[in-house]
């Protein structure tokens, strides 16, 4: 008796209204038959997110499968843009290349992404307006045109003519993007107006829509800005909890990317931060306020808006009042290490950090020596770290402090320091300290050699490419700290006796030691040469004629090129 799917058997198969009968069709031939019927959708899908072109950029073929639901209008425009950026760039890379086919294929697939995204917006957000049908008709246009080019650009022989017309498809190429980036601001903002009022909105008036709430601060042709919206209400009212989701609500848009980040700074989002910051009614919310404006202020619009609203001096206020939280004055500390990021090119024009800078360093020594946990002590360190880039009077002032002591007494502390991050920031501060000369004996004072030869070794415990990046830059930079410290004898001595020149040709001689790291590679020749220079007895000839007595660069590529069975 064969069993059939759904538990029925061949000869109890009833059919309504005619007797029992045997199915002249064999079971499990028909079993096959309906289980393709039942499984065909769901291979097409898999197929759909998966290239299977043999390029070596195969895994570019970008297609949204199972994309944002409806009435995700926000996630889908970071999704459809990321998409389409990426499929630019790539299509630009290959015109370099002069690989016409590749390029025509990319830009007919270009076209249906940004075909997709318009017609996908257009049905799940109510926002659109004729300027952006205008941008819209636009960008259609140029991808249309880039299609039609590159398509003629395949059937053309001559060398000279395609060359021209390279020029050609390069100047479509770099008018659609720029009308794209013009389409995703636009998009972007008016999504970002909408969501920044919809929660508290939503909240005070029982579900009325975010859309709506616009109209009802302004007219739907210019409605009210979000930062307006969110200004307007920390003027209006003291209610603590309206506040609170108006602030969260901001911080989750910050988490969606830096094109998010730009048009809250512009829309004014950092005013309004900070405006909650110097409101005592709201210092409970200070801590939310400040993470919120550290994400904002990871690109240069927002580091610009809090220079002109004083925000370095609020910053300063709070590190140094002892009655804020201590997780009210970390945030703070990450305010600071945000806007000091070298990273920026904005930070060099920060005026007004000079003025206050002297308060902010001591206030952040203090919160390293006195942090609770290891994240406390990540963001005071890290803000300190980015601060000796920023200018070099800070690591006069740090000595003067006694920053060595209090930042190599954490080390051996685990609840403070525990981290291969905590430790990038560690030696950060000493490798930019190093350049002082009065650093040298404080470090020897302190065991200082001692920890910096551990920092050679360190490794990562998960394998994750940040914290195997972050063992590198520790390794880096502890080579660079012991290279510059070698100055003084005492402590090219004091590293000889610990064994640290070893160390050093370890690293230099074997790639897995490094993870194969040109940047700790260089380092580590420095650091060599500049100890062998001391104390040359402590180097094999092998050593010395391979590692130190060639130029620098024949050195590095000696070491750049060994396998691993050298060792």
């Amino acid at each position: 008796m064969m069993a059939l799917p759904g538990g029925h058997h061949l000869d109890s198969v009833t059919l309504p209204g005619q007797r029992l009968h045997l199915m002249q069709v064999d079971s499990v031939q028909r079993w096959m038959e309906d289980l393709k019927l039942m499984t065909e959708c769901e291979c097409m899908c898999v197929l759909q997110a998966k290239p299977i072109s043999l390029e070596e950029d195969a895994q570019g073929d970008l297609i949204l499968a199972g994309g944002p639901g409806p009435g995700d209008p926000l996630q889908l425009l970071l999704k459809r843009g990321w998409v389409i950026s990426t499929e630019l760039r790539r299509i630009g890379q290959k015109l370099a290349q002069d690989r016409w086919a590749r390029v025509h294929s990319m830009s007919v697939r270009l076209t249906c992404h940004a075909r997709s995204m318009v017609s996908e917006y257009s049905a799940v957000s109510r926002n659109s307006s004729k300027e952006m049908g205008q941008i819209e008709k636009l960008l259609m246009d140029k991808c249309s045109e880039l299609s039609a080019v590159t398509e003629r650009c395949l059937q053309v022989e001559n060398e000279h003519v395609l060359k021209s017309m390279k020029a050609c498809v390069s100047e479509t190429l770099s008018m659609l993007g720029q009308h794209f980036g013009q389409l995703l601001e636009l998009a972007l903002t008016r999504e970002v107006q909408v969501k920044s009022c919809s929660v508290t909105e939503l909240e005070c008036s029982g579900g009325i829509s975010a859309y709506c709430n616009l109209c009802l601060l302004g007219s739907s042709n210019s409605p009210v800005s979000a930062s307006q919206a969110l200004v307007r209400k920390i003027d209006a009212s003291d209610n603590i909890y309206t506040t609170e989701s108006t602030t969260g609500n901001l911080f989750s848009l910050t988490q969606e990317g830096a094109p998010l980040c730009r048009i809250i700074a512009k829309e004014g989002g950092v005013v309004a931060l900070f405006k909650i910051c110097r409101q005592d009614t709201f210092r409970c919310l200070y801590p939310q306020a400040l993470r919120t404006l550290a994400s904002i202020c990871c690109v240069e619009e927002g580091v610009h808006q809090l220079e002109k609203v004083d925000g370095v001096l609020c910053l300063a206020d709070i590190l140094t009042d002892d009655s804020h939280s201590e997780a009210t004055r970390a945030e703070a500390a990450a305010v600071v290490a945000q806007v000091t990021s070298p990273h920026l090119p904005v930070t060099q024009h920060l005026s007004s950090f000079m003025e206050s800078m002297e308060e902010i360093v001591t206030a952040l020594v203090k919160l390293c020596q006195e942090a609770s946990s290891g994240e406390v002590f990540l963001l005071a360190s890290a803000a300190l770290a980015n601060i000796t880039f920023f200018d070099t009077m800070a690591c006069e002032m740090l000595l003067q402090l006694n920053a060595i002591r209090v930042l190599l007494e954490a080390c051996s502390d685990k609840q403070r320091v525990d981290t291969p991050y905590t430790r990038d920031q560690i030696v950060t501060i000493l490798a930019n300290m190093s350049v002082l000369e009065q650093c040298a004996s404080d470090i020897i004072q302190e065991n200082g050699v001692q920890l910096i030869m551990g920092m050679l070794s360190e490794k990562p415990r998960s394998g994750t490419p940040a914290e195997v990046a972050a063992c590198e830059r520790v390794q880096q930079k502890a080579a660079v700290t012991l290279a510059r410290l070698s100055r003084d004898p005492d402590v090219a001595r004091e590293a000889v006796r610990l064994s640290c020149m070893s160390r050093l040709i370890e690293l230099c001689r074997s790639p897995s030691e490094r993870n194969s790291s040109d940047a700790v590679l260089v380092a580590c020749l420095a650091a060599l040469r500049r100890l062998a220079g001391v104390c040359p007895e402590g180097l094999q000839d092998s050593d010395f004629q391979q590692l130190v007595q060639p130029r620098l660069v024949d050195s590095f590529l000696l070491c750049s090129n060994m396998e691993e069975s050298f060792v």
